[in-house]
This record gives structure tokens, C-alpha cells and sequence, in this order.
């Protein structure tokens, strides 16, 4: 039986698993240190899944590893999961492989089914309420019409075309996109090494909507960055043939690549502001970067938890926080690219169509629909120009309807009183 250290992972926490030590856990991928492949992800909402962790048949590190969800810590106990995982483990010893008898068992599903399964064991405990409520939504109106009485191991990229192309003309191009990505999400989820029949086929202009990423998309690409990170991303299908025969997975992208990632996320920065990041305009302390040649000059970026947490967690080498490959080095430089990680993390997350620079969008977008104020939006950003800043007005319409329902309602109340009176 392979061991922890054997595996990429083996850089994740390990700790005595038990009802003391998972009560205020923090979130993270962890290990068990006696039960070798037995393991708990908790998720920044709270929720945790207990997993195991094996490479099939004989092992050794010519044989991909394999994760496999065992259960939710809302519903197994650390002992009860662990008596599981034990089962499941020792049935690797004998020649079994979990992952594809509950790979099969899912695919022999009716395709709604299986839509229905992701929703309860995925996307309820990693998403928001309101995400999984979407994709029920879009399951019962678009997508149960079209594939919902197929076999899911019997549907083909031309039953999800024609799905695609339905849902277009019956709602709108909008809504057959999102259809589409949710048919793609349940084919990863089910199998994440098998061929997707929803790969390639090709979304439709949106037609004057720009690229904000979702609370979905954004959590797909928080899964991707830990896989890519940890245990590496699989080749996709198109690249089959040209990669190596003794692994489906790419080997794992360096943390460097994947904070870089992050930081774009939870900054705001364009590219160039990270990739040339030195460690000498870092500020920890008062949670700032200074910036001395940004776009518009000079800029001072205020960071949030989150973004001094991965800073933290970014190991020092050479000046720039983002190292390159020439990191150390007498003339160093700074990393020169991102698009090839990202073209790996989109590809993992489902996502087509979408750049680097949409996650600044989505960074302002996210704070437009909370309420902030454009100014303030602007200023994190470091527009030059409140005009700039204006292309996300339109997003703040819920917190502009609950100003007018407050004051509407004062007004209201007011004239309901002189009424009475």
C-alpha cells in the first residue's frame, strides 16, 4: 500500500485525526498520521469531506494516485470515517479501486440523476445555497428535458450539442452557456480522467455581456489551484497521446504560480503589478504593498487577510514574490508568463473564454454588488479616472435598491402616519 510520503500531498499537514483535533480545525487539506491515506479537506464555509487517498493495483509512483470522498464530517464521525476508510483501503490491498466502482455506479445513472447526486454531494457542501439552487433550476427547466432520461455512460458530445443548441432557442444564448458548463462540471465530477462530451463544443457570443466570474466559477477555480498544487492536474484529452505513459496527471504547478493566481484574485492587481512584485514593497505589518511604477504610476495597494495570508504562505526566494527561473540569480528576473497555469486551471474548472485580466473585473464586480461605493472600488484599483471606474455602476443595483427601499420606506411609513392622523 502506498504511503502519505509517497504522494505529492505529503507537503499538506498531517495530524492525529480524531473528535479533538477536527472540532476547530482550519481550512486546509489534512492527513492522518497513523492510517496512511486517510484524510480531511475543510472548506473555507465549514463544511469538511473525509477522503481517501491510494494508487491502484500494485502502486508505486508509476501509477497515478487516486482521491476518493468517503462522507462529510456533518454526518461521519472521525471514527466512523475512519472505520470506513480502513474498509476501502484494505480492498485496495486486495486488487479493488474505488474510484472506478463508483465511477461506473454513477455512470450507469440517469442522467438527471447524476446532475441530482453532484448537487447533494458537491455543490451543496462547497458552494453557496443559492448556487445550488441555480443548478437545480437549470437541471428541471433546461437540461431534464434534453438529457435528463439518458444514461449518463450512453450521452455524446452530439446529444450535449443539440441540448446546447435547444436551450438557445428556447431561453437564450446566456442561459444555453450555463447549461453547458453545468453538463461539463457533473462529466469532471463523475469522472475526472474520462473523456467530457461536454469538452469542446463551442460556447455562443454573448453579445455586450462582459466576463465576471460567478461565485461558482470562482470556488471551481479554488478546487483547480489545490489539485494543480498538490497533486497535479490531468492531461486532457487532446494532449493524451503526447503525455507521459506512466501518469494521467501533470506533474504539480509550483506554489509561486498558483498564489500568483490567488493574489490576482484577491487584489485586483493587474498581471504585471504581481509578476513584478518585489519582497521590498511588502508591507505585512500594515497589510500594503507600494507599487512604484504601476499603470498609473505610483500606487499603494491595501490588502485584505486573505491576500497577507497567501503572501505569508509564499516561500521567500529571491526579490520578487512571484519567483521565476532565474530567482536568485545575480540578474534576476521576473516571471515572465501566466498563461499557461491559468489555461490549465480554466481548463480543470470548466471555463472557456476567460482571461487573466477578467479576474480584476470580477474582483471590482464582487465589490460593486456588496454595496461598495465606485469611489471606493476606484481606489482599490487605482483608477486614474472615476470614469474608469463607472463600467461597473450597473452591477450595484442591489445595494442602490435597498437605499431606495429604505428610504422609500421611511417616506412610506410617514405618509401612511399623516393618513391616520
Amino acid at each position: 500500500m502506498a504511503t502519505n510520503e509517497e504522494f505529492e500531498s505529503d507537503r499538506m499537514p498531517v495530524i492525529r485525526i480524531g473528535r479533538r483535533s477536527v472540532a476547530n480545525i482550519a481550512t486546509g487539506t489534512y492527513y492522518d498520521e497513523t492510517l496512511k491515506g486517510f484524510g480531511l479537506r475543510m472548506n473555507a464555509g465549514g463544511t469538511g469531506t473525509w477522503f481517501i487517498e491510494y494508487r491502484p493495483g500494485a502502486g508505486g509512483r508509476g501509477v497515478a494516485k487516486k482521491r476518493v470522498s468517503i462522507g462529510h464530517l456533518d454526518r461521519l464521525s472521525p471514527e466512523q470515517a475512519r472505520e470506513a476508510a480502513s474498509k476501502a483501503l484494505a480492498s485496495v490491498e486486495l486488487g479493488g479501486d474505488p474510484a472506478n466502482t463508483k465511477a461506473e455506479e454513477r455512470a450507469a445513472l440517469p442522467f438527471r440523476k447524476a446532475v441530482e447526486a453532484y448537487v447533494a454531494d458537491h455543490v451543496r457542501t462547497k458552494r453557496k445555497e443559492r448556487t445550488a439552487a441555480y443548478y437545480t433550476y437549470i437541471l428541471d427547466l433546461h437540461i431534464a428535458p434534453q438529457l435528463g432520461t439518458k444514461r449518463t455512460n450512453a450521452i455524446t458530445r452530439a446529444d450535449v450539442n443539440a441540448m446546447h443548441a435547444a436551450v438557445a432557442k428556447s431561453a437564450s444564448k446566456f442561459v444555453a452557456n450555463r447549461a453547458l458548463a453545468i453538463v461539463s462540471a457533473v462529466f469532471n465530477w463523475l469522472d475526472p480522467d474520462a473523456a467530457n462530451p461536454a469538452k469542446g463544443i463551442e460556447r455562443y457570443k454573448e453579445d455586450g455581456r462582459e466576463r465576471f466570474l460567478t461565485d461558482e466559477e470562482i470556488g471551481a477555480i479554488g478546487e483547480a489551484l489545490i489539485e494543480a498544487e498538490t497533486i497535479g492536474l490531468p492531461y486532457n484529452q487532446s494532449e493524451s497521446k503526447h503525455s507521459p505513459k506512466s501518469t494521467t496527471r501533470r506533474p504539480p504547478l509550483g506554489i509561486h504560480a498558483t498564489n500568483a493566481l490567488r493574489l490576482l484574485m484577491l487584489t485586483g492587481c493587474r498581471i504585471s503589478e504581481i509578476l513584478n512584485l518585489e519582497w521590498s514593497q511588502v508591507d505585512l505589518q500594515r497589510g500594503l504593498l507600494f507599487l512604484p511604477d504601476s499603470k498609473t504610476g505610483r500606487k499603494t495597494v491595501v490588502l485584505s487577510e486573505a491576500a497577507i495570508d497567501v503572501i505569508r504562505a509564499t516561500p521567500k526566494i529571491g526579490k520578487f514574490v512571484i519567483a521565476g527561473e532565474t530567482a536568485g540569480e545575480k540578474d534576476e528576473r521576473p516571471r515572465s508568463d501566466l498563461k499557461k497555469p491559468w489555461a490549465a486551471i480554466c481548463d480543470r474548472a470548466g471555463l472557456e473564454g476567460v482571461r487573466l485580466h477578467d479576474l480584476r473585473h470580477t474582483f471590482a464586480s464582487v465589490g460593486a454588488g456588496s454595496g461598495l461605493g465606485l469611489p471606493v472600488i476606484g481606489k482599490l484599483l487605482g483608477h486614474a479616472r472615476a470614469a474608469t471606474t463607472e463600467r461597473y455602476a450597473h452591477l450595484a443595483t442591489d445595494a442602490s435598491k435597498r437605499a431606495a427601499d429604505s428610504i422609500a420606506g421611511q417616506i412610506a411609513a410617514a405618509l401612511a402616519g399623516g393618513k391616520d392622523g
